[in-house]
């Protein structure tokens, strides 16, 4: 079996993953990782997480041009923005998942730190997220808001719509935007108590301890 081989079947074994669990839903989100040749592999646009095909993701190499494969998602600006800012960048996930999609639309969500200091956790996998503007499905702007960060954030909530996070592999990917529903889904059962979060000293030491990407 070749990497690319491999490749392909975890990106549709952690998709089906993340949709048997309900992390998204009938035919949304979108996932793509780098090729051992340095292309991408591409989730094709109108299918489902839950019934992805090995043989059917999308194939561009590293020109990014298209090179086999059903076409691609809508969202290809999205995850080229990730690539092009992030050197670390190997994988990107979107998902429309329930409880960052709510966070995102209360009237007091920080732009600048999208997710409340709870856990170390979402720290560590994710440094701060930035919450974006609400833009159309497919909508280049997105990418471009994406290139605007300068490869500064690993993750991004895209207000009313879902997160889409990058990290340096597929497996790190989806596991980071699991941290990152999850938090938002304590967040919400949360909301209205006294709850403790983390302080900004033990934020710090948090980013210092596990060497975080962390722009003050």
């Amino acid at each position: 079996m070749t990497e690319e081989t491999r490749l392909r079947e975890q990106i549709c074994l952690l998709a089906k993953s993340l949709f048997d669990r309900g992390l998204t839903h009938g035919s949304t989100g979108n996932i793509s990782a780098r090729t051992p040749d340095g292309g991408l592999l591409v989730s094709p646009t109108g299918t489902s997480f839950g019934r992805l095909d090995p043989g059917s993701l999308s194939r561009f190499d590293a020109q990014c041009t298209q090179i086999d494969g059903d076409t691609p998602t809508k969202e290809m600006p999205l995850h080229t923005a990730f690539y092009d800012t992030r050197a670390t960048a190997g994988a990107v996930v979107h998902l429309h998942s329930t409880h960052s999609v709510a966070l995102s639309m209360l009237p007091d969500a920080d732009p600048d730190d999208f997710l409340p200091p709870m856990t170390p956790y979402a720290i560590m996998k994710l440094g701060k997220v930035r919450l974006l503007p609400f833009f159309l499905p497919g909508d280049p702007a997105m990418g471009e808001a994406v290139r605007g960060l300068a490869g500064k954030r690993s993750a991004v909530m895209l207000a009313n719509h879902g997160p889409v996070v990058a990290a340096k592999d597929v497996e790190a990917a989806c596991n980071a935007i699991e941290e990152l529903e999850e938090t938002a889904k304590l967040a919400l059962l949360l909301r209205g108590t006294k709850a403790q979060m983390l302080t900004p000293e033990q934020v710090r030491t948090v980013v210092t301890k596990f060497d975080v990407e962390w722009d003050d």
